[in-house]
């Protein structure tokens, strides 16, 4: 297989002096003892990305992210490993650095240009195409003191992007600009990795990992936690987020070969998560329109006075179609015993649209899941939604439309029965 980015062994450190003093004595004495401490931003870390592949980077702040893309980038230098890349490489990474406020965006974009690697005649023959693009209309020719933040990322965006690479290496720049603009900036990435550029992307956004990556990778205090598909990383994020013991996160493959991301303390779990027809039969396939109930089985381990049990069901992408829990319903759960099973059931219409479908289970103290969370699982149950009652509709709800024609009124068409 062909690789477009290799990292092999790869680790960043910084070096930390007590004063200046130090700095300078170190220098001095290159063969004395060391004065200085050493801290890792990124270590022993490998991964490879084939070509026309999309990956997405995750991670807390400060986990080595951006550190990674510099040093891809070569804007960083590695203290150990290395990195190979193959093909043409277009980062957006700092957006904007290095325009002057002075000089019009025109200016700007034959300047900053050639530092990407265009030529003076290729950056002509683009100019028209990056200035539609950017739609900052008259302030092209302005120069960009006067112009907003967002303008100035827009016409950054519309630069790094003017040529589409063989690797584009993307940290947050999906938060460009305004809605529109965002909207847009995603279309053209999109639309890069169609046509087979190969894509290194950062986001916190779990949506645009999941619609753009075929795989994700988990950054955390420097090192690579987890790698694969980017749905069951970004479970394991997300459960990061409310353990950062990892004493309570877990990753099994259930019965049915789906890989279930599961947290919490333990003192109440699931037992079983089942759809059930009208009939009451457990059914993995539901019909649009159709009645149905979800049921959730759990057990208590320990005493509780109180418990909240909630329900999320996402698409494949992950995006929230609904959610709600027993609190916000008014079902009280309280005074459970050790020992004890309990079902929680929700019936209810399917009027979603075709496609696959995720449930997320939660058993929490309180209405707020922060405030102490039992259990948390992730793709609980997975199920599909077919229509086979109702006209073919696109979108992710059935909304029963009644649908009529008035005829035109003979009496109001301008014309009354003498023809005056």
């Amino acid at each position: 297989m062909n690789h477009t980015v290799e990292v092999v062994g790869l680790g960043k450190a910084y070096r930390h002096y007590p004063n200046r003093w130090s700095r300078l004595a170190e220098w001095l004495l290159p063969f004395g003892p060391p004065r200085h401490q050493q801290s890792w931003a990124l270590r022993d870390i490998s991964f490879t990305v084939a070509a026309g592949e999309a990956v997405g980077i995750v991670g807390f702040n400060g986990a080595g992210k951006s550190t990674l893309l510099r040093i891809i980038t070569g804007t960083t230098r590695a203290t150990a490993g290395e990195v190979r890349l193959h093909g043409r490489v277009a980062a957006l990474l700092e957006l904007g650095m290095g325009f002057h406020g002075e000089f019009t965006g025109r200016q700007n974009v034959m300047m900053n240009g050639q530092l990407l690697g265009l030529e003076r005649e290729e950056l002509e023959e683009l100019m028209p195409a990056i200035e539609e693009f950017a739609e900052i209309g008259a302030y092209f020719d302005e120069p960009l003191r006067t112009y907003s933040s967002g303008m100035a990322m827009r016409l950054a965006f519309s630069l790094a992007t003017a040529r589409r690479p063989e690797l584009l290496i993307v940290d947050e720049a999906l938060s460009v600009g305004d809605a529109y603009f965002q909207h847009k900036s995603f279309s053209r990435i999109r639309e890069f990795s169609e046509q087979g550029t190969t894509l290194l992307i950062v986001s916190h956004d779990r949506l645009s990992i999941q619609a753009l990556c075929d795989r994700a990778i988990l950054l955390h205090e420097g090192q690579l936690l987890r790698e694969g598909a980017p749905e069951i990383v970004m479970d394991y994020y997300h459960a990061l987020m409310a353990d950062r013991t990892f004493a309570h996160i877990r990753q099994e493959l259930n019965a049915q070969g789906v890989v279930q991301t599961t947290s919490g303390t333990g003192e109440a779990t699931i037992v079983e998560v089942a759809l059930q027809n009208a009939g009451g039969a457990n059914t993995d396939a539901a019909k649009v329109g159709e009645e149905v109930v979800m049921s959730v089985r759990f057990r208590v381990h320990v005493d509780l006075p109180s418990l909240v049990v909630g329900l999320m069901i996402k698409d494949r992408l992950g995006h929230e179609m609904f959610g709600i829990n027993s609190h916000r319903l008014s079902i009280p759960i309280e005074n459970l015993a050790a020992g004890s099973e309990h079902v929680f059931r929700l019936r209810f219409v399917m009027d979603l649209g075709e496609g696959h479908y995720s449930v997320t289970t939660a058993l929490t103290r309180s209405d707020a899941h922060v405030d102490r969370t039992y259990e948390w699982r992730d793709r609980a149950l997975i199920f599909y939604v077919i229509n086979v009652a109702h006209p073919r509709f696109v979108g992710c709800n059935w909304l029963a439309p009644v649908a009529s024609l008035d005829a035109p009124d003979a009496a109001g068409s301008g014309a009354d029965a003498t023809g005056t």
